[in-house]
């Protein structure tokens, strides 16, 4: 596909053998002088740990406020670009998958975290003022650490990312007494999503995944939103969506073609299926682009 979108492949361009970074928020913005950034997407994870912000931050063409004492969370492949009015402060951090392999942080740990949407809905998430002064804690001890020469340094930052994302975790996670019930519901709810990522294109009906993973589709739905406030329809239709938006937005390739691409046979239904998901037509949201 055809792709007009910039994509930083490595967390550090001058070291691809570096596969954590942390920087100060307030120094990126005096690097670009204030200008914004082209949207974009990361073959890596990003934090956005903000102290003191005013701007906006869109997160796979969602828009939201860019505001003191919050943090955001942008998986691998999301489209996101910020927008500053005056210099913010916090900090940002990027780490890839090898990072966590290096930490002996399983991909099940981050995939199981309420904090990474792989697409469509990514709010920030609010911080209160103790929250927000723990956090901005594990930040300074990772940054000292990453601009030290110390030993086991990398194995000191791991331990302070992680507890960084378990108190962030924690802090947007309802209680629940039968942590075995949980456990079962993380882990059904983590091979749906890898089902989806591998078969969105040709899987549309929550059905379809429900006999893969051997159960009903009325307790995939009522599982997977009961985790993260959607059904499993509702999110295979988020998926879809979110990539016809990307195609429409960086690619060239016509209506017809990206209806193809995502597993629409008719052209009609897949503009269907768009204006009901985005209130828009796919030429008219490509043409407002």
């Amino acid at each position: 596909m055809p792709d007009s979108i910039k994509v930083y492949q490595n967390v550090h361009k001058q070291d691809p053998e570096k596969n954590f970074g942390i920087s100060r928020m307030e120094d990126i913005y005096i690097k670009h002088n204030g200008k914004p950034d082209t949207p974009h997407r990361h073959d890596y994870y990003t934090i956005l740990l903000v102290q003191k912000a005013r701007g906006k931050h869109i997160i796979d063409f969602q828009e939201y406020d860019l505001n003191p004492s919050e943090a955001f969370f942008i998986s691998p492949g999301q489209v996101h670009q910020v927008i500053e009015y005056e210099q913010s402060f916090g900090f940002s951090m990027v780490f890839s998958n090898q990072f966590l392999i290096e930490n002996n942080i399983p991909q099940s740990f981050i995939k199981d975290l309420n904090l990474f949407n792989d697409y469509g809905v990514a709010p920030p998430l609010p911080l209160a003022a103790d929250q927000l002064e723990q956090l901005t804690e594990y930040c300074e001890q990772m940054f000292t650490y990453y601009h030290s020469d110390k030993k086991l340094r990398k194995q000191a930052i791991g331990a302070y990312l992680k507890l960084f994302l378990i108190l962030c975790n924690n802090t947007c996670t309802l209680t629940d007494d039968n942590l075995q019930q949980v456990e079962a519901g993380n882990s059904l709810l983590r091979n749906f999503k890898e089902l989806v990522d591998q078969h969105y294109q040709e899987w549309h009906s929550s059905t379809q995944y429900a006999d893969a993973l051997n159960i009903t589709a009325d307790h995939l739905n009522r599982t997977v939103k009961s985790l993260i406030g959607r059904t499993a329809k509702e999110y295979i239709q988020t998926k879809l969506h979110t990539e016809a938006r990307r195609m429409l937005y960086f690619s060239d390739l016509s209506t017809k073609e990206i209806g193809y691409n995502l597993g629409f046979s008719e052209s009609s239904h897949f503009s269907a299926f768009f204006k009901k998901c985005d209130g828009n037509s796919p030429s008219e949201f490509r043409k407002n682009r």
